[in-house]
């Protein structure tokens, strides 16, 4: 009796289409094509939005296109080759991959790899084409993810597998912002206990920031931000001052140098504004003080600092992903989280306790 293997084939679903810079998402019916070798196509089950998303959005050339990178998901199907991956597997996306054979990824002091780093052009890294069209053309990917769509395919080495018990519906922010806050804390400024941390921005990664600060032990988290409705959730996240720049008279800079007796250990650019950069630079303290910037920003992307900045012993570092290798990493992050989940949940009786 012969036996014949299922081979995916292609679906029609729903996505948020990108039109043209800055048009309104437009929801589509879009063909999505089976998964390549070393691919897999997975249902998108949460995504979250991204300000790196609208920035690109609102200033990019290459359209339609499907945006979203942050995103949970179960794979659909798997392309031919692909033993890591199987259907129903529970699964995190990321916007750099890992090959684990590069000289970036053999390497500890980078998570970027040379063969599945940022995707630019909206296709896929094995034959630069697209597995989404409309009608026959092509509809581009974004970030080698494009979770605005009921289904995606990416690359294997751009997706985690992680444990069935996680809330996708959560863990999805593992898949950028979290990520890129707790490994900027963590990873790259490696914050020392007892330390000064301010935090420019208190969105997503902002307040991810001031989680890993909280974590690592530093004594005073300065939030700042133009949003005085930030204030008080920012300190459920650790931040325990926080500073609106249009209340102060005096550059904000300046404020936080003279509140800190000098300036902060450790700063953080979480905007995606350049000038941001210079300030954070600029709220540092003499000696050993390092700013890192985390921001994608929408304009002027070159940095102008002062050259005595650096001479005074400051430093500057960016930050992507937060410095964590995505497969490597990505499984421990969400399985501490569920470790905490069980060691928090409070008992539904006494003969359970």
């Amino acid at each position: 009796m012969s036996t014949s293997i299922k081979q995916p084939q292609v679906i029609t679903c729903k996505a948020a289409v990108a039109w043209g810079a800055g048009q309104p998402l437009v929801v589509e019916e879009v063909e999505v094509n089976p998964p390549q070798p070393e691919e897999i196509r997975i249902k998108v089950v949460c995504t979250s939005l991204c300000r790196s998303d609208i920035t690109a959005w609102e200033t990019q050339a290459i359209f339609p296109r499907i945006f979203g990178h942050e995103a949970s998901g179960i794979v659909e199907s798997v392309g031919p080759g692909i033993t890591e991956f199987n259907e129903g597997d529970h699964v995190l996306t990321v916007f750099i991959g890992e090959c684990k054979t590069c000289r970036q990824c053999k390497s500890d002091k980078s998570n970027t790899c040379e063969v599945l780093g940022l995707e630019r052009r909206g296709v896929m890294h094995s034959d630069q084409q697209t597995r989404f069209s409309i009608k026959g053309k092509p509809v581009y990917h974004y970030c080698a993810v494009s979770s605005f769509s009921e289904y995606t395919v990416v690359h294997s080495g751009c997706a985690v597998k992680v444990s069935s018990i996680a809330p996708l519906e959560k863990i999805c922010l593992l898949s950028c912002g979290l990520s890129a806050g707790l490994g900027a804390a963590w990873n790259v400024a490696d914050i020392s206990k007892g330390s000064t941390v301010v935090i420019f921005g208190l969105g997503t990664v902002g307040l991810s920031v001031a989680q890993g600060a909280k974590v690592r032990g530093a004594s005073r988290i300065i939030g700042v931000d133009t949003n005085p409705e930030k204030c008080e959730k920012a300190k459920a996240f650790g931040v325990t001052e926080f500073l609106n720049p249009n209340d102060n008279n005096e550059p904000v800079q300046q404020v936080i140098k003279r509140i800190t007796d000098g300036g902060a250990d450790y700063s953080f650019e979480c905007i995606g504004d350049t000038g941001m950069i210079t300030t954070a630079l600029q709220s540092c303290c003499d000696g050993w003080g390092l700013a890192v910037t985390l921001g994608v920003p929408k304009l002027k992307p070159e940095v102008a600092a002062h050259y005595g900045l650096f001479l005074s012993g400051r430093t500057l570092k960016g930050s992507l992903f937060g410095g964590w290798k995505p497969k490597t990493d990505l499984p421990s992050l969400v399985n501490r989280y569920l470790k905490k989940v069980r060691n928090t949940r409070k008992p539904s009786c006494g003969n359970c306790a």
